[in-house]
């Protein structure tokens, strides 16, 4: 990393989204970031070649294998989730992908828990299993189980925090020591908590993976991945990216950078909305329950306060009625679009029976743990009083 990088331990969040990771002196004296925007690097002799690949100078050589935009937007990443090396990727699922590919052989096993991203256990228990490898499903939380599904074989322990749509949230000490103890890696999806409210590696976690299309683009306007670690962990993926290409725009690395400039000021907005979005809807007849780290009914608020400097931007909660009753409620907000994703600027709603599991029957979601009633508001940086006002009225339609 270059000598003026501005990486350093101890400045706080905000400082780190706008300068950590970034030299201070750029291409042409440019106070952000170029978009180099090149697929392939020249090289000025054979000698210069020699010395690229023998490791006497750094430099790019192709474009499936790195670009400066991307590096950047890497070591950016890296100094705000405490990491040596970060990786980045076309989506958050080829971050994903990647990275099971290149840890995970025929043989292996791998232990996930149940609250997991859907795609994540689908690729683990469909595509994964294809090619000899063995997945144990434990429930989040229950550690005992966690360990007791570890064997000889098993290679990863994978899970999330907070998880998608519950918010539950994993012990990262316990977890990292469950892996540690074993000799088993251990990975976290950290999209919903961002590094500004949750830094998975201080916990002995070997493995960050963040959907980077979610909160640290933040504009709902690029899709990235990034997985964040050692050095040599990290280069071992990087290795195998090498080969599936899953690499990243040039221009949607720029996009990244500067979305990661107004990170933490977003996240601070996102945490004291959903907040109080949160006690709104607990104190409302017409709510059944709130999923949200922050209130002190949520079995590990304990927990996310130990671990968590924020409570994160994603509120589910379940309607008194069906799936009809809830439906009317996501139809009735003014503010909040309807879209599957989350994160940005824009507050987005959605019912994840239909939206994630719509050609599955009522039994077939209860048996993955989602209820028709659930709705799942990623709240944005709008006036808080503004969203408030709007679900009132939406609740009143239920």
């Amino acid at each position: 990393m270059p000598k003026d990088d501005c990486k350093q331990p101890l400045l706080g969040p905000s400082t780190q989204s706008v300068h950590g990771g970034e030299p201070r002196t750029k291409v042409q004296s440019a106070i952000t970031m170029p978009i180099i925007q090149t697929a392939t690097y020249t090289f000025a002799n054979t000698q210069e070649i020699a010395d690229h690949f023998e490791g006497r100078i750094t430099r790019e050589e192709y474009g499936r294998y790195g670009n400066p935009t991307q590096r950047i937007a890497e070591r950016k990443l890296a100094a705000l989730d405490g990491a040596e090396d970060g990786l980045l990727f076309a989506s958050g699922m080829a971050a994903i992908t990647t990275t099971l590919f290149a840890v995970l052989s025929k043989g292996a096993h791998v232990v996930v828990t149940d609250d997991a991203y859907r795609r994540t256990r689908q690729f683990l228990n469909q595509a994964l299993r294809r090619y000899g490898v063995e997945v144990s499903t434990v429930p989040a939380g229950d550690y005992a189980r966690m360990e007791e599904a570890v064997r000889q074989t098993t290679r990863l322990i994978f899970s999330e925090s907070p998880t998608n749509p519950y918010n539950r949230i994993l012990d990262l000490e316990r977890v990292a020591d469950i892996g540690r103890r074993h000799r088993v890696r251990t990975v976290i999806d950290s999209t919903f908590a961002t590094p500004i409210n949750q830094r998975p590696l201080e916990f002995g976690i070997d493995l960050v993976i963040h959907s980077a299309t979610k909160y640290l683009g933040g504009h709902n306007d690029l899709m990235a991945g990034v997985v964040l670690g050692s050095t040599d962990l990290v280069g071992a993926v990087r290795d195998f990216q090498g080969v599936t290409g899953a690499v990243p725009d040039p221009f949607a690395a720029y996009l990244l950078i500067r979305g990661i400039k107004t990170l933490a000021l977003r996240v601070l907005q996102q945490n004291v909305n959903a907040q109080r979005i949160a006690e709104f809807l607990e104190a409302h007849p017409k709510v059944e329950r709130v999923h949200y780290p922050g209130l002190r009914s949520h079995p590990e608020h304990a927990l996310a306060q130990r671990q968590m400097r924020g409570f994160g931007g994603v509120v589910s909660f379940e309607v008194r009625g069906d799936l009809d009753a809830a439906s009317r409620l996501v139809d009735a907000c003014r503010i909040p679009r309807i879209a599957p994703s989350l994160g940005g600027v824009e507050s987005l709603i959605e019912q994840p029976a239909l939206m994630s599991f719509y050609e599955l029957t009522t039994e077939e979601r209860l048996q993955v743990g989602i209820k028709d009633s659930l709705v799942r508001y990623s709240v944005g940086v709008e006036d808080a009083d503004d969203l408030l006002a709007d679900l009132k009225q939406a609740l009143e339609r239920v």
